[in-house]
């Protein structure tokens, strides 16, 4: 071969590389560790200057510098890269982490799971089929054998990991929907669509129960309507009684009950359904029983409180959110099943991803029991977190998060400045500034004023809810570095709005 054949593949070679320079492969390392460790004293950057939860950054003030920003413009340096993300987000990005955090269901993350967040994206598996994910499959299975196990299913339950609770929950809402159809109306709906009776069926929920439930009904064909609220008692849990009333009166009325779903851990107010009483009417009227456990399988780590989610093992289904309760980052969770064989009514075979031969060859594909095709290796995050800090490290933290919202509730019921709506299970405490001298104020104004400037100031957050049609401030509080020290340093801050709000008004 001639010199110049020779430069010219050389020169083709060089410039089909240098088009190809920031792949993740072997041939950019370089690149891969100068980007990471930049990512990275991004992320130490933003710790260290979190000061308080919230820089206070409004809407407006924040999309004018998206203006500027052309999509379409030449690429620019990963330096003026990191500098305008921290410009546009990291410095405005809510701190989690930050001890006067306690608005939302959000928890701080664990640096095992951060790490293994890495590799996740790094590596890019998809838990989907065998063949994409080899042993990132059977971790992920080991991890779901490990959740069904602590929540009490036998050997024959399964699960999969999904996006949020939202998802979980409408997979238990599908399968209610269709095992009962399949069972009591020898209807197949994965087949043949809804049955005439569907526009009938029934499920029964709190009052207080997560908004999801009634937009799986909305998803699944059966309407809102399908939902029936049961009101709640004193402390806003579900009241048995009344849900047995219901049950009845719907098929006095010709509905046909398919589903029960119990709470536990209510987004307001952290507490828990009876459980036990609410098991034993599914059973007595064969309906579905689902466990939103979202927010509660926090229990599930500690030997303190496990007892408060007793029943739980006789569920049909069970909605696990490790993002909300194992400080994991988002997104974790998952849908557990008493019995594997109920997946059968939502699997599908596709020759090209994973035919039905797959199953006589015991070849595990995760899809069969998934409504996601393609899914993230989130369980590697629980995996790094379970084998560097362990189950008992896990409920320490929560054994303190729920012994500082014990402490919390105690001091908002000794200041005469707060009326407590609710003592909480868990972690979530609903309150008021009502102070005596200003009675004559309207709360919903003074409490909905505390919780703009909180956010306007961004040095505590919390969040706020209406309960009766009155407006409450609310602490979620799902951090074991908040303190009752950092508790009521809040509450100084919000008697200082309310004392503000009097004072111009």
């Amino acid at each position: 071969m001639n010199t110049v054949i020779t430069r010219q593949i050389a020169s083709e070679k060089d410039s089909l590389f240098s088009n190809l320079e920031h792949l993740f492969c072997d041939i950019n390392i370089h690149e891969y560790q100068n980007a990471m460790y930049r990512a990275q004293q991004s992320v130490i950057a933003f710790l260290e200057n979190s000061r308080q939860p919230f820089s206070g950054v409004s809407p407006e003030e924040l999309r004018k510098q998206f203006e500027s920003v052309d999509l379409n413009a030449p690429p620019v340096s990963y330096e003026a890269l990191f500098e305008e993300v921290n410009n546009l987000y990291t410095k405005h990005a809510i701190a989690f982490h930050h001890p006067k955090y306690v608005a939302h269901l959000n928890c701080p993350v664990v640096i095992p799971a951060v790490a293994a967040e890495a590799m996740i994206s790094s590596v890019n598996s998809s838990l989907d089929t065998w063949d994409q994910s080899a042993g990132g499959t059977l971790m992920e299975q080991k991890l779901i054998e490990w959740t069904c196990r602590e929540i009490g299913f036998g050997d024959s339950s399964d699960g999969i990991f999904t996006s949020g609770g939202s998802q979980s929950n409408l997979m238990g809402m599908l399968l209610a929907r269709d095992h009962f159809s399949l069972t009591f109306l020898n209807h197949n709906i994965k087949k043949d669509g809804l049955p005439e009776e569907a526009h009938r069926f029934r499920i029964f929920v709190s009052e207080a129960a997560h908004f999801s439930i009634q937009k799986s009904a909305s998803i699944l064909g059966l309407g809102e309507q399908a939902i029936v609220k049961i009101r709640t008692d004193r402390s806003f849990r579900m009241n048995s009684i009344l849900l047995e009333d219901a049950v009845k009166r719907e098929i006095e009325n010709g509905n046909i009950p398919i589903a029960v779903v119990a709470t536990a851990g209510t987004t307001d107010f952290g507490n828990i359904d009876p459980l036990i009483n609410i098991s034993g009417i599914a059973k007595k009227y064969s309906l579905w029983f689902h466990v939103d456990a979202a927010y509660g399988c926090a229990l599930l780590l500690t030997k303190k409180y496990r007892h408060l989610i007793n029943g739980i093992e006789d569920a049909d289904s069970v909605t696990v959110d490790y993002h909300k309760a194992f400080f994991q980052p988002v997104s974790s969770s998952g849908f557990m099943v008493k019995d594997k064989n109920y997946f059968r009514l939502i699997t599908h075979y596709a020759d090209y991803l994973n035919p039905k031969d797959h199953d006589e060859d015991e070849i595990p594909n995760q899809v069969n029991k998934s409504i996601q095709t393609t899914r993230r290796f989130d369980a590697l995050k629980l995996w790094f977190t379970l084998r560097i800090i362990g189950k008992e490290g896990l409920g320490n933290y929560i054994d303190r998060i729920i012994r500082v919202s014990a402490e919390a509730a105690e001091v908002l019921e000794q200041d005469p400045h707060f009326e407590l709506l609710n003592h909480s299970d868990i972690s979530a405490l609903v309150f008021r500034y009502s102070a005596d001298p200003f009675k004559t104020f309207d709360l919903n104004r003074i409490n909905t004023y505390i919780k703009s400037q909180l956010y306007k100031q961004g040095d505590a957050l919390t969040a706020g809810t209406k309960v009766n049609g009155q407006f409450y401030l609310k602490f979620t509080i799902l951090n074991p570095l908040t303190t009752i020290e950092d508790i009521k340093s809040i509450l100084i801050i919000i008697k200082k709005y309310g004392n503000e709000y009097i004072a111009i008004n």
